[in-house]
Protein backbone atom coordinates (compact mmCIF):
# COMPACT_ATOMS: atom_id res chain seq x y z
CA UNK A 1 0.00 0.00 0.00
CA UNK A 2 1.44 3.33 -1.09
CA UNK A 3 1.55 6.45 0.94
CA UNK A 4 -1.34 8.90 0.77
CA UNK A 5 -1.00 11.74 -1.72
CA UNK A 6 -2.60 14.90 -0.37
CA UNK A 7 -3.30 18.26 -1.94
CA UNK A 8 -1.12 20.09 0.60
CA UNK A 9 -1.49 23.42 -1.16
CA UNK A 10 -5.25 23.64 -0.61
CA UNK A 11 -4.81 22.50 3.02
CA UNK A 12 -2.28 25.25 3.77
CA UNK A 13 -4.36 27.73 1.76
CA UNK A 14 -7.26 27.12 4.17
CA UNK A 15 -4.91 27.39 7.15
CA UNK A 16 -3.76 30.75 5.81
CA UNK A 17 -7.37 31.91 5.48
CA UNK A 18 -8.08 30.89 9.07
CA UNK A 19 -5.03 32.78 10.29
CA UNK A 20 -6.18 35.91 8.45
CA UNK A 21 -9.47 35.68 10.35
CA UNK A 22 -7.57 35.14 13.58
CA UNK A 23 -5.23 38.06 12.98
CA UNK A 24 -8.14 40.30 12.00
CA UNK A 25 -9.94 39.64 15.27
CA UNK A 26 -6.68 40.26 17.17
CA UNK A 27 -6.59 43.69 15.54
CA UNK A 28 -10.13 44.33 16.82
CA UNK A 29 -8.88 43.38 20.31
CA UNK A 30 -6.02 45.84 19.74
CA UNK A 31 -8.58 48.57 19.00
CA UNK A 32 -10.45 47.75 22.23
CA UNK A 33 -7.14 47.94 24.09
CA UNK A 34 -6.45 51.35 22.55
CA UNK A 35 -9.90 52.68 23.46
CA UNK A 36 -9.65 51.54 27.08
CA UNK A 37 -5.94 52.49 27.38
CA UNK A 38 -5.14 49.23 29.16
CA UNK A 39 -1.40 49.33 28.46
CA UNK A 40 -1.07 46.31 26.14
CA UNK A 41 -2.06 47.85 22.79
CA UNK A 42 1.37 47.44 21.22
CA UNK A 43 1.72 43.81 22.34
CA UNK A 44 -1.71 42.90 20.94
CA UNK A 45 -0.89 44.70 17.68
CA UNK A 46 2.31 42.68 17.31
CA UNK A 47 0.43 39.42 17.99
CA UNK A 48 -2.13 40.32 15.32
CA UNK A 49 0.54 41.42 12.86
CA UNK A 50 2.54 38.18 13.22
CA UNK A 51 -0.63 36.12 12.74
CA UNK A 52 -1.67 38.13 9.67
CA UNK A 53 1.79 37.82 8.12
CA UNK A 54 1.88 34.03 8.60
CA UNK A 55 -1.60 33.76 7.12
CA UNK A 56 -0.69 35.97 4.17
CA UNK A 57 2.47 33.98 3.40
CA UNK A 58 0.51 30.72 3.59
CA UNK A 59 -2.16 31.99 1.16
CA UNK A 60 0.24 33.65 -1.28
CA UNK A 61 2.53 30.62 -1.32
CA UNK A 62 -0.37 28.29 -2.16
CA UNK A 63 -2.40 30.50 -4.49
CA UNK A 64 -1.93 28.07 -7.40
CA UNK A 65 -3.60 25.18 -5.58
CA UNK A 66 -5.90 22.60 -7.13
CA UNK A 67 -9.49 23.60 -6.30
CA UNK A 68 -10.89 20.17 -5.46
CA UNK A 69 -10.76 18.87 -1.89
CA UNK A 70 -11.40 15.21 -1.10
CA UNK A 71 -12.72 13.81 2.17
CA UNK A 72 -9.30 13.09 3.66
CA UNK A 73 -8.18 16.66 3.04
CA UNK A 74 -11.46 17.87 4.54
CA UNK A 75 -10.81 15.96 7.77
CA UNK A 76 -7.27 17.36 7.96
CA UNK A 77 -8.42 20.95 7.38
CA UNK A 78 -11.14 20.70 10.04
CA UNK A 79 -9.02 18.98 12.72
CA UNK A 80 -5.70 20.73 12.22
CA UNK A 81 -7.40 24.03 11.45
CA UNK A 82 -8.65 24.14 15.04
CA UNK A 83 -5.13 23.38 16.30
CA UNK A 84 -3.54 26.04 14.07
CA UNK A 85 -6.07 28.59 15.34
CA UNK A 86 -5.37 27.61 18.94
CA UNK A 87 -1.58 27.77 18.55
CA UNK A 88 -1.67 31.30 17.11
CA UNK A 89 -4.47 32.24 19.51
CA UNK A 90 -2.03 31.91 22.41
CA UNK A 91 0.00 34.90 21.18
CA UNK A 92 -2.13 37.66 22.80
CA UNK A 93 -1.84 35.90 26.17
CA UNK A 94 1.89 35.28 25.86
CA UNK A 95 3.03 38.66 24.54
CA UNK A 96 0.99 40.57 27.15
CA UNK A 97 2.11 38.09 29.86
CA UNK A 98 -1.53 37.78 30.94
CA UNK A 99 -0.80 34.04 30.88
CA UNK A 100 2.99 33.58 30.98
CA UNK A 101 3.29 29.82 30.31
CA UNK A 102 2.57 28.21 26.93
CA UNK A 103 0.69 25.25 28.46
CA UNK A 104 -1.72 27.51 30.31
CA UNK A 105 -2.10 29.83 27.31
CA UNK A 106 -2.86 26.89 24.99
CA UNK A 107 -5.38 25.45 27.46
CA UNK A 108 -7.19 28.81 27.76
CA UNK A 109 -7.17 29.26 23.98
CA UNK A 110 -8.38 25.74 23.20
CA UNK A 111 -11.06 26.17 25.86
CA UNK A 112 -12.06 29.36 24.05
CA UNK A 113 -12.21 28.04 20.48
CA UNK A 114 -13.98 24.83 21.53
CA UNK A 115 -16.44 27.02 23.51
CA UNK A 116 -15.76 25.01 26.66
CA UNK A 117 -15.21 27.95 28.98
CA UNK A 118 -12.84 26.20 31.40
CA UNK A 119 -10.25 28.65 32.69
CA UNK A 120 -6.90 28.56 34.49
CA UNK A 121 -7.13 32.24 35.49
CA UNK A 122 -7.45 32.92 39.21
CA UNK A 123 -8.31 36.61 38.91
CA UNK A 124 -10.05 37.50 35.66
CA UNK A 125 -10.91 41.06 36.63
CA UNK A 126 -7.28 42.25 36.72
CA UNK A 127 -6.68 41.39 33.06
CA UNK A 128 -6.43 44.24 30.51
CA UNK A 129 -9.63 44.92 28.55
CA UNK A 130 -7.98 44.01 25.24
CA UNK A 131 -7.00 40.57 26.55
CA UNK A 132 -10.47 39.99 28.04
CA UNK A 133 -12.06 40.91 24.72
CA UNK A 134 -9.72 38.56 22.84
CA UNK A 135 -10.59 35.81 25.32
CA UNK A 136 -14.32 36.23 24.62
CA UNK A 137 -13.67 36.54 20.88
CA UNK A 138 -12.08 33.07 20.77
CA UNK A 139 -15.47 31.76 21.91
CA UNK A 140 -17.33 33.67 19.25
CA UNK A 141 -15.02 32.55 16.42
CA UNK A 142 -15.22 28.92 17.57
CA UNK A 143 -18.99 29.04 17.94
CA UNK A 144 -19.60 30.25 14.41
CA UNK A 145 -17.02 27.78 13.12
CA UNK A 146 -19.05 24.98 14.65
CA UNK A 147 -22.25 26.23 13.01
CA UNK A 148 -20.61 26.25 9.58
CA UNK A 149 -19.07 22.84 10.25
CA UNK A 150 -22.31 21.26 11.38
CA UNK A 151 -24.45 22.75 8.63
CA UNK A 152 -22.11 22.73 5.67
CA UNK A 153 -19.13 20.44 6.12
CA UNK A 154 -19.77 17.53 8.50
CA UNK A 155 -22.80 16.21 6.56
CA UNK A 156 -20.62 16.05 3.44
CA UNK A 157 -17.93 14.14 5.36
CA UNK A 158 -20.54 11.79 6.82
CA UNK A 159 -19.43 12.54 10.38
CA UNK A 160 -21.18 11.28 13.49
CA UNK A 161 -24.68 10.82 12.13
CA UNK A 162 -24.80 14.42 10.92
CA UNK A 163 -26.21 13.18 7.62
CA UNK A 164 -29.53 13.78 9.38
CA UNK A 165 -28.89 17.39 8.68
CA UNK A 166 -29.18 16.76 4.96
CA UNK A 167 -32.95 17.05 5.37
CA UNK A 168 -32.75 20.55 6.87
CA UNK A 169 -29.51 22.08 5.63
CA UNK A 170 -27.04 21.97 2.76
CA UNK A 171 -25.73 18.59 1.87
CA UNK A 172 -26.65 15.79 -0.51
CA UNK A 173 -30.34 16.25 -1.27
CA UNK A 174 -33.10 17.49 1.01
CA UNK A 175 -34.52 20.89 1.83
CA UNK A 176 -31.66 23.35 1.57
CA UNK A 177 -31.48 26.85 2.95
CA UNK A 178 -29.69 27.86 -0.22
CA UNK A 179 -28.13 25.80 -2.99
CA UNK A 180 -24.61 27.02 -2.25
CA UNK A 181 -22.85 26.26 1.04
CA UNK A 182 -21.05 29.61 1.02
CA UNK A 183 -24.38 31.47 0.80
CA UNK A 184 -25.77 29.36 3.62
CA UNK A 185 -22.75 30.19 5.76
CA UNK A 186 -23.29 33.91 5.07
CA UNK A 187 -26.92 33.75 6.15
CA UNK A 188 -26.02 31.95 9.36
CA UNK A 189 -23.22 34.44 10.06
CA UNK A 190 -25.80 37.22 9.69
CA UNK A 191 -28.15 35.57 12.20
CA UNK A 192 -25.25 34.93 14.58
CA UNK A 193 -24.05 38.55 14.38
CA UNK A 194 -27.61 39.82 14.74
CA UNK A 195 -28.26 37.79 17.88
CA UNK A 196 -24.93 38.95 19.35
CA UNK A 197 -25.76 42.61 18.69
CA UNK A 198 -29.27 42.22 20.10
CA UNK A 199 -28.03 40.62 23.31
CA UNK A 200 -25.34 43.28 23.72
CA UNK A 201 -27.95 46.06 23.50
CA UNK A 202 -30.40 44.33 25.86
CA UNK A 203 -27.72 43.59 28.47
CA UNK A 204 -26.59 47.19 28.36
CA UNK A 205 -30.17 48.41 28.82
CA UNK A 206 -30.55 45.98 31.76
CA UNK A 207 -27.58 47.51 33.56
CA UNK A 208 -24.32 46.02 32.28
CA UNK A 209 -21.53 48.24 31.03
CA UNK A 210 -21.02 48.12 27.26
CA UNK A 211 -17.75 46.22 27.70
CA UNK A 212 -19.32 43.57 29.96
CA UNK A 213 -22.38 43.36 27.70
CA UNK A 214 -20.49 42.68 24.48
CA UNK A 215 -18.18 40.15 26.16
CA UNK A 216 -21.07 38.20 27.65
CA UNK A 217 -22.98 38.33 24.35
CA UNK A 218 -19.94 36.84 22.59
CA UNK A 219 -19.80 34.10 25.23
CA UNK A 220 -23.55 33.38 25.30
CA UNK A 221 -24.20 32.98 21.58
CA UNK A 222 -21.18 30.70 21.27
CA UNK A 223 -22.32 28.74 24.38
CA UNK A 224 -18.82 29.34 25.71
CA UNK A 225 -19.05 30.68 29.24
CA UNK A 226 -16.06 33.00 29.64
CA UNK A 227 -17.03 35.96 31.80
CA UNK A 228 -15.34 39.25 32.64
CA UNK A 229 -16.12 38.69 36.33
CA UNK A 230 -14.63 36.19 38.78
CA UNK A 231 -18.12 35.30 40.02
CA UNK A 232 -19.45 34.77 36.46
CA UNK A 233 -23.15 35.72 36.12
CA UNK A 234 -23.57 35.49 39.90
CA UNK A 235 -21.97 38.95 39.92
CA UNK A 236 -25.42 40.19 38.80
CA UNK A 237 -27.57 38.11 41.17
CA UNK A 238 -29.10 41.38 42.32
CA UNK A 239 -30.28 42.04 38.76
CA UNK A 240 -32.59 39.22 37.57
CA UNK A 241 -33.27 41.04 34.26
CA UNK A 242 -29.68 40.40 33.15
CA UNK A 243 -29.99 36.70 33.98
CA UNK A 244 -33.30 36.35 32.11
CA UNK A 245 -31.78 37.97 29.01
CA UNK A 246 -28.88 35.51 29.12
CA UNK A 247 -31.35 32.64 29.69
CA UNK A 248 -33.25 33.62 26.53
CA UNK A 249 -30.13 33.81 24.37
CA UNK A 250 -28.68 30.59 25.82
CA UNK A 251 -31.90 28.89 24.70
CA UNK A 252 -31.52 30.37 21.20
CA UNK A 253 -27.84 29.41 21.03
CA UNK A 254 -28.70 25.82 21.97
CA UNK A 255 -31.30 25.64 19.19
CA UNK A 256 -30.56 24.60 15.61
CA UNK A 257 -29.61 27.85 13.85
CA UNK A 258 -31.41 26.65 10.73
CA UNK A 259 -34.67 27.03 12.69
CA UNK A 260 -33.78 30.66 13.41
CA UNK A 261 -33.46 31.15 9.65
CA UNK A 262 -36.92 29.63 9.13
CA UNK A 263 -38.32 31.86 11.90
CA UNK A 264 -37.10 35.01 10.14
CA UNK A 265 -38.55 33.68 6.87
CA UNK A 266 -41.93 33.24 8.60
CA UNK A 267 -41.89 29.45 8.28
CA UNK A 268 -43.00 28.84 11.88
CA UNK A 269 -44.46 25.42 11.05
CA UNK A 270 -40.92 24.23 10.27
CA UNK A 271 -40.07 24.91 13.91
CA UNK A 272 -43.21 23.55 15.56
CA UNK A 273 -42.98 20.31 13.56
CA UNK A 274 -39.28 19.75 14.19
CA UNK A 275 -38.88 16.62 16.36
CA UNK A 276 -35.55 17.69 17.83
CA UNK A 277 -36.75 21.17 18.82
CA UNK A 278 -39.86 19.75 20.49
CA UNK A 279 -37.79 17.31 22.54
CA UNK A 280 -35.20 20.02 23.36
CA UNK A 281 -37.97 22.31 24.64
CA UNK A 282 -39.58 19.51 26.69
CA UNK A 283 -36.23 18.54 28.18
CA UNK A 284 -35.58 22.13 29.30
CA UNK A 285 -39.10 22.45 30.73
CA UNK A 286 -39.08 19.15 32.63
CA UNK A 287 -35.52 19.50 33.95
CA UNK A 288 -36.24 23.06 35.09
CA UNK A 289 -39.33 21.95 37.03
CA UNK A 290 -37.30 19.22 38.79
CA UNK A 291 -34.43 21.60 39.60
CA UNK A 292 -36.69 24.47 40.72
CA UNK A 293 -38.74 22.26 43.06
CA UNK A 294 -35.63 20.82 44.69
CA UNK A 295 -34.05 24.25 45.02
CA UNK A 296 -37.23 25.67 46.55
CA UNK A 297 -37.83 22.88 49.08
CA UNK A 298 -34.34 21.54 49.77
CA UNK A 299 -31.64 24.06 48.88
CA UNK A 300 -30.59 27.50 50.05
CA UNK A 301 -29.65 29.46 46.95
CA UNK A 302 -28.52 32.51 48.91
CA UNK A 303 -25.92 30.49 50.80
CA UNK A 304 -24.65 28.80 47.64
CA UNK A 305 -24.60 32.06 45.67
CA UNK A 306 -21.18 33.19 44.56
CA UNK A 307 -21.94 36.86 45.07
CA UNK A 308 -25.09 38.76 46.03
CA UNK A 309 -28.15 37.38 47.86
CA UNK A 310 -31.50 36.98 46.10
CA UNK A 311 -33.65 40.08 45.68
CA UNK A 312 -37.04 38.68 44.63
CA UNK A 313 -39.24 36.00 46.16
CA UNK A 314 -37.98 32.52 46.90
CA UNK A 315 -40.25 30.96 44.28
CA UNK A 316 -39.01 33.22 41.49
CA UNK A 317 -35.43 32.73 42.66
CA UNK A 318 -35.78 28.91 42.57
CA UNK A 319 -37.28 28.98 39.05
CA UNK A 320 -34.68 31.43 37.75
CA UNK A 321 -31.69 29.60 39.17
CA UNK A 322 -33.07 26.21 38.16
CA UNK A 323 -33.77 27.37 34.60
CA UNK A 324 -30.44 29.18 34.33
CA UNK A 325 -28.33 26.22 35.45
CA UNK A 326 -30.30 23.68 33.41
CA UNK A 327 -29.82 25.78 30.28
CA UNK A 328 -26.19 26.58 31.10
CA UNK A 329 -25.34 22.88 31.31
CA UNK A 330 -27.64 21.46 28.60
CA UNK A 331 -26.44 24.07 26.09
CA UNK A 332 -22.89 23.62 27.49
CA UNK A 333 -22.57 27.39 28.04
CA UNK A 334 -21.20 26.90 31.54
CA UNK A 335 -22.19 30.22 33.11
CA UNK A 336 -23.01 29.97 36.83
CA UNK A 337 -25.25 31.94 39.18
CA UNK A 338 -24.53 29.75 42.22
CA UNK A 339 -22.55 26.72 43.33
CA UNK A 340 -25.02 24.05 42.28
CA UNK A 341 -22.90 21.32 43.90
CA UNK A 342 -24.00 22.75 47.28
CA UNK A 343 -27.72 22.54 46.58
CA UNK A 344 -28.43 18.83 47.13
CA UNK A 345 -26.52 15.61 46.31
CA UNK A 346 -29.32 14.66 43.91
CA UNK A 347 -28.97 17.92 41.96
CA UNK A 348 -25.20 17.43 41.75
CA UNK A 349 -25.74 14.03 40.10
CA UNK A 350 -28.63 15.48 38.08
CA UNK A 351 -26.49 18.25 36.59
CA UNK A 352 -23.67 15.78 35.98
CA UNK A 353 -26.08 13.70 33.89
CA UNK A 354 -27.11 16.79 31.90
CA UNK A 355 -23.50 17.19 30.78
CA UNK A 356 -24.11 14.23 28.44
CA UNK A 357 -27.18 15.75 26.81
CA UNK A 358 -26.00 18.71 24.74
CA UNK A 359 -28.10 21.15 22.75
CA UNK A 360 -29.50 20.76 19.26
CA UNK A 361 -27.54 19.71 16.21
CA UNK A 362 -26.61 22.80 14.20
CA UNK A 363 -26.28 24.90 17.35
CA UNK A 364 -23.12 26.13 19.03
CA UNK A 365 -23.64 23.64 21.89
CA UNK A 366 -21.32 20.74 22.60
CA UNK A 367 -22.27 17.35 24.03
CA UNK A 368 -23.96 14.38 22.39
CA UNK A 369 -26.83 16.51 20.93
CA UNK A 370 -30.56 16.07 21.43
CA UNK A 371 -31.15 14.59 17.97
CA UNK A 372 -28.87 11.63 18.73
CA UNK A 373 -30.66 10.95 22.01
CA UNK A 374 -33.96 11.16 20.13
CA UNK A 375 -32.88 8.60 17.53
CA UNK A 376 -31.47 6.30 20.23
CA UNK A 377 -34.72 6.48 22.23
CA UNK A 378 -36.87 5.83 19.16
CA UNK A 379 -34.68 2.93 18.06
CA UNK A 380 -34.78 1.49 21.59
CA UNK A 381 -38.58 1.42 21.63
CA UNK A 382 -38.63 -0.12 18.15
CA UNK A 383 -36.40 -2.94 19.41
CA UNK A 384 -39.27 -4.03 21.68
CA UNK A 385 -41.60 -4.17 18.68
CA UNK A 386 -39.00 -5.99 16.60
CA UNK A 387 -38.69 -8.61 19.33
CA UNK A 388 -42.42 -9.31 19.05
CA UNK A 389 -42.58 -8.96 15.26
CA UNK A 390 -39.19 -10.13 13.92
CA UNK A 391 -40.32 -10.07 10.27
CA UNK A 392 -41.80 -6.58 10.36
CA UNK A 393 -40.01 -3.67 8.71
CA UNK A 394 -39.96 -0.93 11.34
CA UNK A 395 -37.77 2.02 10.32
CA UNK A 396 -36.84 4.81 12.72
CA UNK A 397 -38.63 8.01 11.73
CA UNK A 398 -37.38 11.56 12.21
CA UNK A 399 -39.54 14.53 11.16
CA UNK A 400 -41.93 12.00 9.59
CA UNK A 401 -39.20 10.62 7.34
CA UNK A 402 -37.60 7.18 7.52
CA UNK A 403 -33.96 7.15 8.55
CA UNK A 404 -31.58 4.68 6.95
CA UNK A 405 -30.09 1.95 9.09
CA UNK A 406 -26.65 3.31 8.25
CA UNK A 407 -27.38 6.58 10.07
CA UNK A 408 -28.83 4.74 13.09
CA UNK A 409 -25.70 2.55 13.30
CA UNK A 410 -23.55 5.67 12.91
CA UNK A 411 -25.30 7.31 15.88
CA UNK A 412 -25.03 4.11 17.95
CA UNK A 413 -21.33 3.99 17.12
CA UNK A 414 -20.94 7.65 18.06
CA UNK A 415 -22.62 7.12 21.42
CA UNK A 416 -20.46 4.09 22.24
CA UNK A 417 -17.29 5.99 21.25
CA UNK A 418 -18.43 8.99 23.31
CA UNK A 419 -18.93 6.90 26.44
CA UNK A 420 -15.62 5.08 25.89
CA UNK A 421 -13.87 8.43 25.48
CA UNK A 422 -15.46 9.62 28.72
CA UNK A 423 -14.36 6.50 30.62
CA UNK A 424 -10.80 6.63 29.24
CA UNK A 425 -10.69 10.37 29.88
CA UNK A 426 -11.71 9.90 33.53
CA UNK A 427 -9.25 7.01 33.98
CA UNK A 428 -6.35 9.14 32.73
CA UNK A 429 -7.38 12.10 34.89
CA UNK A 430 -7.42 9.76 37.91
CA UNK A 431 -3.72 9.05 37.23
CA UNK A 432 -3.03 12.66 38.25
CA UNK A 433 -4.03 11.86 41.86
CA UNK A 434 -7.59 13.14 41.47
CA UNK A 435 -10.51 11.87 43.48
CA UNK A 436 -13.28 9.98 41.67
CA UNK A 437 -15.75 12.88 41.60
CA UNK A 438 -13.21 15.32 40.17
CA UNK A 439 -11.97 12.84 37.53
CA UNK A 440 -15.39 11.93 36.12
CA UNK A 441 -16.61 15.53 36.30
CA UNK A 442 -13.55 16.84 34.50
CA UNK A 443 -13.79 14.18 31.80
CA UNK A 444 -17.51 14.78 31.17
CA UNK A 445 -17.10 18.56 31.20
CA UNK A 446 -14.08 18.60 28.86
CA UNK A 447 -15.56 16.13 26.38
CA UNK A 448 -18.95 17.86 26.43
CA UNK A 449 -17.42 21.38 26.27
CA UNK A 450 -19.39 22.37 29.39
CA UNK A 451 -16.79 24.24 31.48
CA UNK A 452 -17.63 23.83 35.18
CA UNK A 453 -17.30 20.26 36.44
CA UNK A 454 -17.48 18.58 39.85
CA UNK A 455 -15.24 18.23 42.89
CA UNK A 456 -12.08 20.32 42.75
CA UNK A 457 -13.19 21.72 39.38
CA UNK A 458 -16.73 22.71 40.32
CA UNK A 459 -18.58 25.90 39.33
CA UNK A 460 -16.78 28.19 41.81
CA UNK A 461 -13.31 26.75 41.11
CA UNK A 462 -11.06 26.84 38.05
CA UNK A 463 -8.54 24.58 36.34
CA UNK A 464 -5.36 26.26 37.60
CA UNK A 465 -4.53 23.34 39.94
CA UNK A 466 -4.66 20.82 37.08
CA UNK A 467 -1.15 19.46 36.33
CA UNK A 468 0.46 20.42 33.00
CA UNK A 469 -0.13 16.98 31.47
CA UNK A 470 -3.70 17.09 32.72
CA UNK A 471 -4.22 20.41 30.91
CA UNK A 472 -2.95 18.91 27.65
CA UNK A 473 -5.22 15.88 28.09
CA UNK A 474 -8.21 18.13 28.85
CA UNK A 475 -7.38 20.20 25.75
CA UNK A 476 -7.40 17.04 23.62
CA UNK A 477 -10.78 15.99 25.05
CA UNK A 478 -12.21 19.45 24.37
CA UNK A 479 -11.15 19.22 20.72
CA UNK A 480 -12.34 15.61 20.45
CA UNK A 481 -15.81 16.45 21.75
CA UNK A 482 -16.10 19.70 19.82
CA UNK A 483 -15.33 18.10 16.44
CA UNK A 484 -17.75 15.17 16.81
CA UNK A 485 -15.19 12.46 17.74
CA UNK A 486 -14.82 10.87 14.30
CA UNK A 487 -13.12 13.92 12.81
CA UNK A 488 -10.23 13.52 15.25
CA UNK A 489 -10.21 9.75 15.83
CA UNK A 490 -10.10 8.92 12.12
CA UNK A 491 -6.76 10.75 11.90
CA UNK A 492 -5.35 8.29 14.45
CA UNK A 493 -6.07 5.27 12.23
CA UNK A 494 -3.28 3.89 9.99
CA UNK A 495 -5.56 3.36 6.98
CA UNK A 496 -6.44 7.07 6.83
CA UNK A 497 -2.87 7.83 5.75
CA UNK A 498 -2.75 5.19 3.01
CA UNK A 499 -4.16 5.25 -0.48
CA UNK A 500 -6.01 1.98 -0.03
Amino acid sequence: MSRLHLNYKIIFHFFGLLLLFNGGFMMIATLISLIYKDGVTLQLFLAGLVTLLIGTFAMVGTRNHRKEMNKREGYIVVAFGWIVMSLTGTLPYLVTEAIPTFTDAFFETMSGYTTTGASILNDIEVLPEGVLFWRSTTHWIGGMGIIVLAIAILPLLGVGGMQLFAAEAPGPGGDKLHPRITDTAKRLWLIYVGYTAAETILLQIAGMSFFDAINHALSTLSTGGFSTKNASIAHWNDNPAIQYIIIFFMFLAGTNFVLSYYLFKGKVSKITKDDEFKLYFRFILCFTIVAALLIYFRANVSESSVAHPMVLGEGESAIRHGLFQVLAIVTTTGFVTADYTMWTPFLTVFFFGLMFLGGSAGSTSGGVKVVRHLILIKNGFLEFKRALHPNAILPVRYNKKSISGEIVFNILGFFILYMLSFIIGAAIFSMFQMDFESAIGLSASSLGNVGPALGDFGPVNNYAVLPALGKWWASFLMLLGRLELFTILILLTPFFWRNR
